[in-house]
Parts: structure tokens; sequence; C-alpha cells
């Protein structure tokens, strides 16, 4: 057990809201309520995490690095995956393995990612779909259950953006842990001593790693390796005392973890919001305007007078990759303009966080888009970040592009259910032209074959007038 903070304090944590607090003062205020507000008072973990219980007083010996450490070393710990050919056997079964095996996808694939049927043309992204860090969350999920089969299991949010896996792993009597009506804040109170609690490939804020460890739950933590080295580059911008900005969506569940590793941190969304900073960072301006613009994207106590002369740059995977590295070439343009290029570094780093297969995607999409077609199919969670970035590129391309979340958006009467990429969901009659039309296809990350499967074999029915087939 590891946690310096009680579990009768962490049943009911807020990590719902937009952005954590700089989580020493934020362990620092768990703390006093834990003693009785006892000033003075000290409490130390087994793993060496140490937090004073002051009222106002931060925490500066608390480190969440040293604390994952030693979390990982515990025998109820494990993120590995064990290759269990039932689980695997199991995901493909139910259609939620990254392939789809004797599928339409696979036959693509073969056939120089192409496919023709009637007046209908598909061509297929050459990268697509489920990802290496999707594909092993969801098979540790699968193996969790195997392995504790009699155990209550619990999951700290949709272990990936996509319903119909989420509701297969709710089939499986997986729980999800959710926040409460009343107030917003997650509810732990239904996790006990020896549940088993599934860490989602997103990641998990530190605070809820300390509440489960605190708690004596084995964790299964199927973060991805590429969330793992964001955190990595915050903790580096921490120890060498740069600001974090976080290119990012500051109520994301990624960008809420990586947050909560860093310690003075920004998080910026696009380049409009950098530009703003960029003004205030060379000419100064109104910091309560600055403050209130950021409220719920930077840490506690954030300073853009002070904590602006020293940043390094850290990205939420799933974002845009052309938008992380113009980030970072604004960023370093404008220290090398404040403080001249002899002394850019001293204010200045970024370390290499964006995701290979985040980047993959993209570049595929983009190659679709030369491929000239009528119209794009995305395919994705519609609250997932990747596959809105795809949906994302076709609208600036100016090409006509349909985002769908399952198979049910393609209905029977002709009409198709879609979302933007700025989140407004729209219906729209008689999509499909009459004749030949060529339609380019590509699906997010957290996308498993089968659903896009479903999905191409509804829009077949509907342009060939046929019952539509219902997915399994």
């Amino acid at each position: 057990m590891a946690s310096v903070l009680a579990a009768s304090e962490f049943s009911k944590i807020n990590v719902s809201a937009p952005i954590l607090s700089y989580q020493n003062s934020w362990v620092n205020r768990i703390c006093t309520r834990s003693v009785n507000t006892s000033k003075s008072a000290k409490t130390k973990s087994k793993r060496g995490v140490q937090c004073h219980a002051e009222e106002g007083e931060e925490s500066p010996n608390f480190d969440p690095r040293t604390f994952r450490r030693s979390l990982s070393k515990s025998d109820k710990y494990n993120r590995r995956v064990s290759g269990d050919e039932e689980a695997i056997a199991a995901m493909s079964e139910q259609g939620i393995a990254a392939t789809s095996k004797g599928g339409l996808i696979s036959l693509m694939k073969e056939q120089e990612f192409k496919h023709k049927r009637g007046d209908i043309e598909l061509e297929l992204a050459n990268s697509y779909g489920f990802c290496w860090g999707v594909e092993r969350a969801v098979q540790m999920a699968y193996e969790a259950r195997s392995q504790y089969a009699g155990e209550d299991m619990h999951i700290t949010n949709e272990i990936i953006h996509n319903p119909s896996v989420n509701k297969k792993l709710e089939e499986m009597k997986i729980k999800l842990i959710e926040p409460t009506a009343a107030n917003g804040e997650k509810d732990f109170s239904g996790v006990k001593k020896g549940d088993v609690v599934i860490l989602p490939a997103f990641g998990a804020s530190v605070q809820e790693m300390q509440l489960l460890d605190e708690r004596e739950v084995n964790i299964v933590d199927t973060t991805c390796p590429w969330v793992s080295k964001v955190w990595n580059a915050v903790d580096t911008h921490k120890r060498k005392n740069y600001t974090s900005v976080i290119h990012g969506k500051y109520d994301h569940e990624e960008t809420i973890a990586t947050a909560s590793f860093a310690a003075i941190y920004i998080i910026i969304k696009n380049l409009d919001e950098l530009a703003y900073v960029q003004n205030y960072m060379l000419n100064g301006g109104d910091k309560t305007e600055f403050l209130s613009k950021f409220s719920k994207a930077i840490s506690a106590g954030f300073d853009p007078d002070k904590d602006l002369e020293a940043v390094g740059l850290a990205n939420q995977t799933t974002m845009l990759k052309g938008d992380t590295e113009a980030m970072g070439k604004g960023l370093q343009q404008t220290m090398m303009q404040k403080y001249g290029v002899e002394n850019v570094n001293e204010h200045f780093m970024v370390l290499d966080t964006i995701c290979d297969a985040t980047q993959e995607r993209q570049d595929a999409m983009y190659q679709l888009v030369d491929s000239n077609p009528d119209m794009f199919l995305v395919v994705g969670g519609w609250n997932s970040s990747n596959t809105s970035h795809l949906q994302e590129i076709a609208e600036l391309k100016g090409i006509e592009s349909f985002w769908v979340n399952e198979p049910s958006c393609i209905r029977e009467d002709g009409s198709i259910q879609w979302l933007t990429s700025w989140g407004e969901l729209k219906e729209t009659e008689n999509w499909l032209p009459e004749g030949p039309v060529k339609i380019a296809v590509t699906s997010g990350a957290s996308t498993p074959d089968k659903v896009v499967e479903d999905i191409l074999d509804r829009v077949f029915a509907v342009k060939e007038g046929k019952e539509m087939p219902v997915a399994v």
C-alpha cells in the first residue's frame, strides 16, 4: 500500500472536472482533510511520497515519477500482455480484434486497398483503424477478465473511444467508474480492497493511481506506451524548470492525466490560442484576461509574466501532427525573438512525443484526399480525438465527409446521421447519389475492422435497395 492519502477521502474525486489542479497543492488539500487540518502534521507513505498537511502549504517532496516507478514494482500491478490465446480468440469472435479475418477489409488489403461493387467504388486508407496501443489495451482487458473471472472489475474511463468495444466490456461485467449526477465527481465508493481496476489506454491521473494503490486493488494498466512517453516529457520539463506547454484539449482524459504528472503547465488547443500566447510573451498584455481565457487549462497559481520565460512542448498523442510541429516552431521563433538565437535553448525545449500511429493515419488521409474521391466515410467514436482530426482533414480540403460512429448511423430510409469535426450532429437525406460514386474510407485508431465492415454492408444495402443487414 503506497498512497499518502486516506482512501475515505478519495471515494469521490473530482477528476471529471475540466482540468486537475497542480498536484502538489491538490495532494496537500486532501491530506489536510485526512488529518483534520492538524498544523505541521506529516504523513509518509511506504513508497517515499510525503505530504505536508498544513493549510495552503505545498507538498514539495511528492514526486509522481517516483510514485509511478514504485507502483510498477507492486505485485498488485500489471502492465504486460500475457498472450492469452483464449482472450485473443474471444476478441476475434466478437468482432473487436484489430482485423476481421476473411472480411471485406482483409480482401481490400489484398486488392491494393480498393473494392468495386456495382456503382460503388471504395478506396481504403493504407493506414487506418486499430493502432497497436489500442489493440494492446483491449487485449489486456480481455486477459484480465479471464484471469480474474470471479472478481469485481472496474475501469476508470472508457478503455478506448469506440462504442462497440466499450459495450462488449460492459457485457463482460467490467464496470465503468462514472461521475455522479449531483456534482460531476467520479465515484470510487464501489471500489473495494481486492477488486480489479483497469486503467484505460489514455492513462489515468496520478491521483487516481494513488487512490487505487491505497485501496489495495489489483491494477491492470493498459496505458499506451506513447502516452507514457508524453508523461516522461513533462517530467523532464519539470526537472529542468521549464513550464510544460501541452498541445491538447483540456477536458480530454489523456491530457488530464498528462497534466497531473506536470508541474507548471498551460494547455493550448490550437494555433489561434498559440498566437495569443506568443503575443503575450512578446508584448505583454492584460493578465486578468489571459488567466480568464485559460482558466481551465493552466496549473494552479499560473503566472504568465513568470511562467512563460522557459517552456517545453509536449502533446496529446491524438492531435494533428502538423499543428504540433507548427507550435514547436512558433514557440522556438518567439524565444529567439525575445531572448536571441544564441539563448534559445535556455528558454525552449522539445522532445518528440508525436505518436507514430496517429501520424501514419493522418498521412494516409492526405493521400486519400489526393485520390479525388466523391466523398469520405470516416468511422470512429464520436468522442475520439484522433478520428475528429481525420474528419477535419477532409473538411479543410473541401471534400464532403461523413463521420459515423456505428452501423445504425446508416439508415434504411437512405439518410445518414453524422458528426462534423467541430461536434455538430447532422442528418442528411439521400446522401448517396444516383449512379457511380467513389467513396474514400478511413477509420480512427480505436475502430475495429468489423465495425467498418458492418457500416459498409449497410451502405451497399442502401445503394442497391436491399434489406438492411443487422450488425452483429
